[in-house]
């Protein structure tokens, strides 16, 4: 029996490890946020319910033998059916965008996990005393290991509220004691992490600019940067704010007082977690709000509802596009898109300064234009030359996975957009595609999500969109993709030219077989690591 035990508890760590680190990586992904990570239990965990079903079954299966008998049966087919489980989770999982990082939350958060699952199984042991009970209790603790992590993130979050609170406040006092800072807030419902380093890279020409990494755009995000990485010779600094709700907004400004503000865009991303477009652009707005008397706007002025709002409050503002009209102040001619990059021609007048000069970078899609300017705007208040801003527009280099020209050295270029989730910068995409001089035009892409209630009308016109530029479409997710079929087949696109794959991997073995020497390849969008079909 002592043996029984030792195997059951040795097992029982394992899969309790391998199950709380995989809920641990999708709590990460959705902020640590425990509705959050409900809604994605409910959504997306269904193959954990399928093989709870089955452990469940084995509970009353091992009534069927005599009490010894029945306990090693069950042991064993424990064992069996997890190891099998937990090998086909591992193997169709594909590799993650995002992986799981170790931070001290992170650490809490998977041990306190840990010390619910192990507190549970010896309180089974020792109140039941007898070794089926302990199993029994051992394979529930299993099959309702998801609901403890979400009870461990609801444990946790007031010890992590107090945490963040001492270091929001070490950060905040750190961007008042420093006069000198000018700190540049950009936030968008997308554009927004190109945008803050485009700035970054053109202003380092003359200034001494620092931004925040990555995808840092979150209050303890941005914390860490301010406390770990910004310096005193620092005369910049580019901050990106992100947000899913209204109001996080705000936050971020509460922390690092913004002086200048950027907005990019305001679209559909986030629908679901903020309700409505209304609300979308009210909380990208509090941006704009929280700067102060003297505080310095920029708008995109080819998003309408950004051009609408750069008419509201009564502070210096610049709107900039990639077209001349009224009350754009910085704006592009000639735009082209080449195997080489884009090609354009920067024109207005920012604060008295009239320009009109050539640039070339190695990105693609008129958004990045626009993204650019953003960034030539606020250099030309700050003061930079011509000079030095065409040097730091060709010294601009792709943000990886974002209409990136990838090296092949095979005569195909191939277009990695993976990380675009919108419906503007899927357009984006293809329009770039559109003007690229080459053979063959295939797409590859699983088409948009998140999109709340307008997600399938807008895959619809993604799919009449690619029908207009690509000679294939080779599309991932059988169930996803058929909104994307529906809008190919009203334009009447071939049906040999469809074709649907169930994975990246299988998509690339097809793509190998029609893809030929100077051929265009675009891979448009990638599903989250936290979302599943099935």
């Amino acid at each position: 029996m002592k043996v029984l035990i030792f195997v059951s508890i040795l097992f029982f760590a394992f899969v309790s490890i391998y199950y709380n680190r995989f809920y641990l990586h999708m709590a990460q992904l959705v902020g640590y946020k425990p509705n959050e990570f409900l809604n994605w239990m409910n959504k997306y965990d269904k193959n954990n319910l399928r093989r709870n079903t089955i452990l469940l079954f084995l509970l009353f299966i091992c009534y069927l033998f005599p009490q010894r008998t029945g306990n090693i049966v069950l042991l064993t087919a424990w064992i069996l059916i997890s190891s099998i489980n937990i090998y086909t989770h591992y193997k169709t999982r594909k590799k993650a965008k995002k992986p799981l990082k170790f931070t001290y939350r992170a650490i809490r958060l998977f041990t306190c996990a840990l010390f619910v699952n192990f507190i549970l199984a010896f309180l089974t042991y020792f109140v039941f005393k007898s070794f089926q009970a302990f199993l029994n209790g051992l394979i529930l603790i299993q099959v309702f290991i998801s609901y403890l992590m979400l009870l461990s993130l609801k444990l946790m979050l007031p010890i992590e509220k107090l945490i963040q609170q001492k270091f929001i406040n070490e950060a905040r006092e750190i961007i008042r004691r420093r006069k000198d800072l000018l700190v540049i807030g950009v936030t968008g419902s997308y554009g927004k992490t190109s945008t803050k380093y485009f700035i970054k890279t053109i202003l380092s020409e003359k200034y001494n600019t620092i931004m925040t990494p990555e995808s840092y755009n979150t209050p303890m995000g941005v914390t860490k940067v301010v406390r770990e990485q910004l310096k005193n010779e620092h005369e910049i600094f580019v901050c990106e704010m992100g947000a899913r709700y209204v109001g996080d907004i705000k936050e971020l400004c509460e922390i690092v007082y913004p002086k200048i503000g950027v907005l990019t865009a305001v679209g559909l991303q986030h629908l679901e977690t903020m309700g409505s477009k209304e609300n979308i652009a009210k909380t990208k707005y509090e941006l704009i709000e929280s700067l102060p008397d003297d505080g310095i706007a920029f708008f995109n002025g080819d998003n309408d509802i950004c051009f609408e709002l750069s008419k509201k409050r009564n502070i210096e503002t610049y709107v900039y596009g990639t077209s001349k009209k009224e009350g754009i102040n910085i704006y592009a001619t000639d735009i082209k898109n080449t195997k080489e990059g884009l090609k354009f021609t920067v024109c207005g007048n920012v604060d008295g300064r009239c320009v009109n000069f050539e640039c070339k970078t190695k990105l693609l899609g008129r958004h990045n234009v626009n993204n650019i300017l953003a960034g030539v705007a606020v250099a030309l208040k700050l003061g930079l030359s011509e000079e030095e801003i065409k040097r730091g527009i060709e010294k601009i280099e792709p943000v990886p996975h974002r209409l990136q020209i990838l090296d092949t050295n095979n005569g195909i270029t191939v277009i990695d957009d993976a990380f675009n989730s919108n419906p503007e910068g899927a357009s984006q995409a293809l329009e770039a595609l559109s003007e690229m001089e080459g053979g063959k035009k295939i797409i590859v892409t699983p088409g948009m999500i998140e999109l709340g209630d307008a997600e399938c009308e807008e895959n619809k016109k993604f799919g009449k969109k690619i029908a207009e530029v690509c000679d294939y479409a080779i599309l991932v997710g059988k169930r996803r993709s058929i909104p994307i079929i529906e809008g190919l087949k009203e334009e009447n696109y071939k049906e040999d030219r469809i074709i649907v794959v169930n994975s990246l991997d299988e998509a690339t073995k097809v793509l190998s077989k029609i893809v030929q020497f100077g051929d265009i390849v675009l891979f448009e969008n990638d599903l989250p690591d936290n979302y599943n079909e099935n």
